[in-house]
């Protein structure tokens, strides 16, 4: 398994980012799963999909670093969540690359995407009119990433169906750089937090990630 990226947040707290190069097979092999974790795997697609779906997991136990079976399992708002271990994690993948965070004190939030230009078709989908007008035009493309990496982060990390990227979620003006933060906040079910999202560019990538234990 080539892990590209390993970084230690706190010691509650880390993730990693690995290529995906092994066969479906062996990324298999790799894992213990039930028998409704087959029936899943089994009903993906065979190519990406299925590679995102076993790679991302092999990824998982190699955090958690553990030979003990490793149950995972949907709450009411389809966030995943582990059923006999104390960690909360999340999952991210995209094109050749998968990412996993772990923390075993904070709900955590990643997402990794290839940057393209399709974004700036789209943006109008998930920044309000104040947010687009912070983006410098120099670095739109990298800079929407940001955002939008950004915003899927604390939506996986809040984890509530109900959260609308565009509507709920709002970003703090912020220049752009290749690695850097982001505060935000959620006009949801009254949620109070200011949450700080930090993102970086990785190769052809965009990163970006969130932890918090006050929600």
């Amino acid at each position: 398994m080539a892990i590209v990226l390993h970084k230690i947040i706190d010691t509650d707290t880390e993730y990693a980012v690995w290529k995906i190069e092994e066969p479906a097979e062996l990324l298999y092999s790799k894992l213990q799963l039930d028998q409704s974790e087959k029936e899943v795997y089994e009903s993906l697609s065979k190519g990406k999909r299925e590679l995102h779906w076993l790679s991302s997991r092999v990824l998982l136990r190699s955090l958690i670093n553990t030979p003990d079976f490793i149950k995972t399992a949907l709450d009411e708002h389809h966030k995943p969540y582990l059923v006999n271990l104390p960690h909360h994690f999340s999952l991210s993948h995209s094109f050749d690359y998968a990412a996993v965070m772990i923390s075993k004190s904070k709900k955590v939030g990643i997402d990794i995407e290839l940057i393209k230009d399709k974004i700036l078709r789209i943006e109008d989908k998930f920044l309000s009119k104040n947010e687009q007008a912070f983006i410098n035009p120099e670095q739109r493309t990298k800079h929407l990433y940001a955002c939008w990496a950004g915003k899927e982060a604390l939506y996986k990390l809040f984890g509530k169906k109900s959260v609308s990227l565009q509507e709920h979620i709002r970003l703090k003006p912020f220049d752009y750089k290749p690695k850097g933060q982001m505060q935000a906040n959620i006009l949801e079910q009254n949620c109070p937090v200011d949450f700080t999202i930090h993102y970086q560019e990785f190769e052809d990538y965009m990163i970006a990630f969130a932890s918090s234990e006050y929600i």
